[in-house]
């Protein structure tokens, strides 16, 4: 079968005893939070490192522009830094987009994980120099908190399970909401993020994808802003499949005689493709689940139940 998404190139995989380099691209980081989560990962068989510079502050950032940027760029150069991950999200990684030297990054691709404002790097890491990104649990939060990690998808993904399949079974509070089958580039991550990307050079591209979506504390008015604006723009007129993830706070008020799912299913349940919702990846309650953005996957949605299966290794085994 052919994709209209070319797949990225995969980074090296990691492996127990590496060095997991910590950034802080978005907004400024609890020094508590982060030393937790910096405990949880030497559990798990990790080194975190990061610079002391993680903990400025600019406003609501993490410091300046130039000092993100600097901090980013330098994590993908170093050779004793396997993996990147976020600190924390909030707002900020859009300006870093043209204040990154992209030539220095893509000279050394690397696992990059977070979400949340983090989908702006996902992104456009994945669109322009070309690398699977990974859309998963961040240091001072999934991490700092006990159960705040899926740790089977985190190691299928990291790891360079060949083939698997993400646990979207009952208990998972996934469903089906549009039956059908397809193949495609996973791709997405924040919604709100993702549209704020539409009229940029950064633009998303997720054309002949399956489209992952998820957001926190939007209303479902919001939520259908948001999905129109996409379908305004043309962007989901090729997408193979919709997963929206746990939607966490996504609530009407009680007065109001409506559903998120009766919201959602009037921009998506016509696209014909299939769609599902509650698959527990970025912001959500527990056990964050780690997707490859641009790796290859292939949704089933039957009867309300749910498959999502990913069908090639994201990362590289090559020696290091």
């Amino acid at each position: 079968m052919s994709f209209s998404k070319t797949s990225p190139l995969r980074p090296p995989a990691l492996l127990p005893g590496d060095t997991v380099g910590i950034v802080a691209p978005a907004s400024n980081v609890n020094r508590k939070d982060l030393e937790a989560g910096c405990e949880a990962l030497r559990r798990a068989g990790y080194r975190p490192f990061y610079f002391d510079s993680i903990f400025d502050q600019d406003l609501y950032f993490a410091g300046t522009v130039e000092r993100r940027a600097r901090e980013l760029e330098e994590m993908f150069a170093r050779q004793d830094v396997k993996a990147i991950v976020g600190a924390r999200g909030g707002y900020g990684a859009n300006y870093l987009l043209p204040a990154l030297d992209l030539g220095k990054i893509k000279a050394h691709p690397k696992i990059f994980i977070g979400y949340s404002d983090l989908t702006a790097l996902l992104t456009y890491f994945c669109d322009a120099p070309g690398f699977v990104t990974f859309h998963g649990p961040m240091v001072a939060k999934d991490w700092a908190h006990d159960v705040g990690v899926d740790m089977d998808s985190w190691r299928a993904a990291l790891e360079g399970a060949v083939a698997w399949e993400l646990n979207l079974g009952a208990d998972s509070g996934t469903t089906g909401m549009v039956d059908g089958s397809a193949e495609g580039i996973l791709y997405g991550g924040c919604l709100s993020i993702l549209v704020a990307s539409l009229g940029t050079p950064y633009e998303i591209k997720p054309a002949g994808t399956i489209l992952f979506v998820e957001d926190v504390s939007a209303k479902p008015y919001q939520i259908d802003r948001m999905l129109m604006q996409l379908k305004l723009a043309g962007k989901l007129d090729t997408v193979r499949g919709v997963v929206f993830g746990e939607m966490k706070d996504c609530l009407q008020t009680a007065n109001q005689g409506y559903t998120l799912s009766e919201v959602l299913m009037r921009i998506v349940g016509q696209l014909g493709v299939p769609v599902a919702c509650g698959a527990r990846s970025g912001h959500v309650t527990a056990a964050n689940i780690t997707l490859p953005i641009g790796a290859r996957a292939r949704l089933n949605v039957s009867a309300g139940r749910v498959s999502l299966k990913i069908l090639e290794a994201a990362v590289t085994s090559e020696k290091r």
